[in-house]
């Protein structure tokens, strides 16, 4: 009788090397052509259909993967247009078949593996030499709008798998989900899932490659996100601005009034939101896994952010600098924030007129267990009802009716071999077992994917580590972490079990 044939075994420095090169020959010049073309949100590109740069990223994206030529890849860009006929944001959808003995029965595990491929507007104070849609990099880092967030995830995705298969290694079936328009709240995503749901197979494991990371020393495993409800609030007093000598004292200014209906929500000395409703109970595994995060991150937990009065021992100004709870604030609690304004004239124009209308762009976090669509009913009522002075106060959600705002997400409890898997490829990659950490942004598609597959195990990861600056100015993705990252992916895949 003939000796069973023998499996090749995982070479980790082979994967590493492999990814490499992947990154310098194949995936940065992509990321640079990438970074240079302005493909906003939806939210943030009323005319992103005529303007045509998202159906440019998703074509270019899409030719890429084509061009690598995977056995068995099948890729589709889907596109559904809504009930009136207008166009949805398209997505890529691929699928490769498994590599390993009985992979593709129907029962066998499936990867899904997740990004977006749309971008956050410019935002202001970029570096002098720096530009969101001017591709740089320095010092190992690539700059520019949408390479971290979340351009790299499609490229890296299919390199980990090519890695793996370069080796013969066997892997499960995987299937690829990359869409368009994350950044205005996935909106578009739940008619493709109900689309492709039957195309999904039986998602086993989750590659979400859309999150952050604590350091860049370590491979990063994100165990929750927020959910986020945006919306216009409006204040209106006048029909046209008045001689601000004439009318103060008798007319009420909408930014006065603006601060008393925000002082139904916030707490203006703490920041801390007064609902109830907008709370909820922490989870006594997330406090423990927060105390050991701030451990290993030490005084980086705040002194990383950006601040105007230094953090270099000088004069911070954090809501606190316990570690663990600071952790725990930009993860588990809510948060408001102003995002924008309108109905203010520059400071150089601004003459004494007593302006006829004020109106905020609000965002508020929510924590992972608290649902988006019901926090969102009850701000509009909490902002809308019994309006001071009587005036005219509105506040548009975003999104479409009877589905705004995101859910958070609380990922499943680990099981042990993803949790091996993760332990082997940090080591291997970044000699340091892998972390865990809370984020405070929102991914839709998570609840959305532990709704539909609620045995599913998650690994949802990124390159966003300090000072990476996402939606800001000076975005960069850190190189040396993204192809560790990719290597690790690539290990964690081929680790997954075959039933």
């Amino acid at each position: 009788m003939n000796a069973p044939e023998r499996l090749p075994v995982l070479d980790t420095a082979a994967i590493a090397r492999f990814v490499d090169e992947a990154w310098d020959q194949r995936i940065v010049p992509e990321l640079r052509d990438y970074i240079a073309i302005p493909a906003k949100s939806p939210m943030f590109d009323a005319d992103w259909a005529a303007n045509g740069h998202i159906d440019n990223v998703v074509r270019r994206a899409a030719a890429w993967v084509e061009s690598r030529k995977l056995a068995g890849l099948k890729l589709e860009v889907v596109r559904i247009p809504n009930d009136d006929g207008s166009p949805r944001t398209p997505v890529i959808f691929f699928e490769l078949p498994a590599t390993r003995a009985g992979g593709n029965d129907a029962d066998a595990p499936t990867v899904l593996l997740y990004g977006h491929l749309d971008k956050q507007p410019e935002f202001s104070g970029w570096r002098a030499d720096l530009g969101p849609w001017t591709p740089k990099i320095e010092d190992d880092k690539l700059y520019g709008r949408g390479g971290a967030d979340d351009g790299y995830a499609i490229y890296a995705a299919i390199s980990a798998l090519e890695a793996l298969d370069a080796q013969g290694i066997e892997r499960p079936r995987c299937v690829g989900l990359i869409e368009s328009c994350e950044e205005s709240g996935s909106g578009d995503l739940p008619a493709y899932i109900d689309a492709l749901n039957a195309r999904l197979g039986n998602v086993s494991l989750v590659v979400c490659l859309d999150s952050g990371a604590g350091n860049y020393e370590q491979l990063w495993l994100t165990t929750s996100l927020r959910g986020n409800v945006t919306g216009t609030l409006k204040v209106e007093v006048l029909t046209e601005g008045i001689h601000s000598g004439d009318s103060s004292g008798l007319v009420p200014s909408s930014v006065r009034i603006l601060r008393q209906l925000l002082d139904r929500l916030e707490d203006s000395a703490t920041g801390r939101l007064l609902p109830a409703a907008l709370h909820c109970e922490i989870p006594q595994a997330r406090i423990e896994q927060a105390r050991v995060t701030a451990q290993i991150l030490g005084d980086e937990v705040w002194k990383r952010m950006p601040w105007a009065c230094g953090a270099d021992g000088g004069l911070v100004l954090p809501t606190t600098t316990d570690g663990t709870e600071a952790l725990l604030n930009r993860t588990w609690r809510p948060t408001l924030s102003v995002t924008g304004a309108e109905g203010f004239p520059s400071i150089a124009n601004a003459g004494n007129v007593l302006r006829p209308y004020t109106a905020f762009k609000l965002s508020l976090r929510l924590p992972p267990l608290v649902d988006g669509h019901g926090a969102a009913v009850q701000l509009k009522k909490l902002l809308e009802d019994n309006a001071p002075y009587n005036a005219k106060v509105t506040f548009v959600p975003d999104g479409r009716v009877g589905a705004w705002g995101a859910s958070g997400w609380n990922a499943p409890e680990i099981e042990p071999w993803l949790q091996r898997a993760l332990d082997a490829a940090s080591n291997a990659h970044y000699g340091a077992p892998c972390g865990t950490i809370g984020q405070g942004g929102t991914i839709p598609l998570m609840s959305l994917l532990q709704q539909g597959f609620p045995k599913a195990q998650m690994m949802v990861c990124g390159v966003l580590g300090p000072k990476s600056n996402a939606h800001g100015p000076n975005e960069f993705l850190h190189l040396p972490y993204g192809k560790k990252l990719t290597a690790a992916v690539a290990e964690v895949i081929a680790a997954v079990p075959s039933r």
